[in-house]
């Protein structure tokens, strides 16, 4: 799907204009052919990239006993129950991955409404609601990513940062789309990957990849007598 020569000429691009002040991350969009109005059309998932993606995560975990102990030894930043859920009631959201085993969502469902919006609530779908926190945590803090079609039926995640090299980018971008061409709803009919960009935080998208019939439509206009 993605032509080795763009995407070597978009990487070499991107890095020789990322910003020198900062390491800037590494994103993909892809336009997806689905109707976003349709809840069985919506796209969520997890990807655990073959080169990270360059980013620490801060991880908390709902989770108790032996489970707790299990997140905590692997690398979790903050464990706990209702203690847990009330810091977060009180504002303290500064995590970049919650996860929980199917146990406490009695505790976690409650906060929805708090973490929904910020991207943060637990979902099975995206591997945060899960018996099997070890490795629940270890993929967080690798730098495993969590992606969801938008209001526009389109996904933005980040595959990388500025700096990767072209093999590394590839084959991180590989394995989110193969990823993503399972996620794919049964009642999405035809082309479901109709374009793929990639870009630095500050930077310009650069096209990788667009449909035939896209392609052709941006490029020539049929004339009206035709």
């Amino acid at each position: 799907m993605i032509d080795k020569v763009n995407l070597e000429q978009a990487v070499s691009e991107i890095n020789e204009n990322a910003s020198k002040n900062f390491k800037e991350a590494l994103d993909v969009a892809v336009n997806l052919g689905i109707d976003p109005k349709k809840t069985d059309q919506a796209v969520r998932g997890a990807t655990n990239l073959p080169h990270g993606n360059g980013k620490t995560y801060k991880v908390a975990v709902f989770a108790e006993g032996d489970e707790a102990k299990d997140a905590l030894e692997n690398g979790a930043d903050k464990v706990g129950m209702e203690d847990l859920a009330e810091d977060m009631k009180k504002g303290d959201l500064n995590y970049d991955v919650i996860i929980a085993t199917p146990s406490t969502m009695k505790v976690v469902s409650p906060l929805g409404q708090i973490l929904g919006p910020k991207g943060l609530m637990p979902n099975p779908k995206s591997e945060t609601v899960t018996k099997d926190v070890k490795t629940a945590v270890k993929n967080a803090k690798s730098g495993q990513i969590r992606y969801k079609s938008d209001k526009q039926g389109i996904i933005h995640t980040r595959i990388g940062q500025v700096g990767y090299s072209e093999e590394q980018v590839r084959d991180n971008l590989e394995a989110f789309l193969a990823d993503l061409k399972k996620a794919k709803p049964p009642s999405s009919k035809g082309v479901f990957i109709s374009k793929v960009s990639i870009s630095s935080t500050m930077g310009e998208g650069c096209l990788l990849y667009t449909t035939p019939s896209q392609r052709d439509k941006r490029q020539y206009r049929i004339p009206s007598s035709a």
